[in-house]
């Protein structure tokens, strides 16, 4: 699929309307990859990406219908200090730009993290494309993640969406 479509796609992935959805556990769809490629019925059949780093991150980068905006999961051990329902300021670096957030504190699986919600195509164009995308708060890095296959993968979890 030629770039320019897959933005199409993105862009439509993030606005999507709400379906109705039930509390499960994830369901597999696929792997990509590092990548498995995941839909999420607590959140509307939105479907998603995850997988894990050398470093002990746990990323997820998926749909969420109920909202109609994308969002970016990082969760590590190491970051214990972590509150949940806490507002944390961030900033991704994805290949030298820059974007800056909002990450919701929380603990999923017993790991700490944080929930960043994201509306701009332009993020995950650059995800997708892209080769490292870095996460930091106000005292530095915390996290470096090698994007290999996120296209891919990202391109399966937008058909995955389209067929919810």
């Amino acid at each position: 699929m030629m770039r320019r479509g897959l933005r199409s796609l993105m862009v439509a992935a993030l606005c999507m309307v709400p379906a109705a959805g039930m509390a499960q556990d994830l369901v597999t769809v696929g792997t990509v990859g590092v990548w498995d490629v995941l839909v999420d019925p607590t959140i509307g059949n939105g479907c998603l990406i995850n997988a894990e780093f050398e470093d002990g991150s746990d990323v997820r980068i998926g749909f969420d219908p109920e909202k109609g905006n994308g969002y970016l999961m990082a969760m590590n051990a190491d970051w214990g200090d972590i509150e949940d329902d806490k507002t944390y300021p961030v900033s991704f670096d994805v290949d030298g730009q820059v974007y800056q957030g909002e990450g919701k504190g929380l603990h999923l699986d017993g790991l700490p993290g944080l929930d960043i919600a994201f509306d701009s195509a332009d993020f995950l164009m650059d995800i997708a494309q892209k080769q490292t995308l870095t996460l930091s708060n106000a005292e530095g890095e915390v996290m470096s993640i090698d994007l290999t296959d996120s296209y891919a993968a990202l391109e399966a979890a937008v058909a995955c969406q389209q067929n919810q």
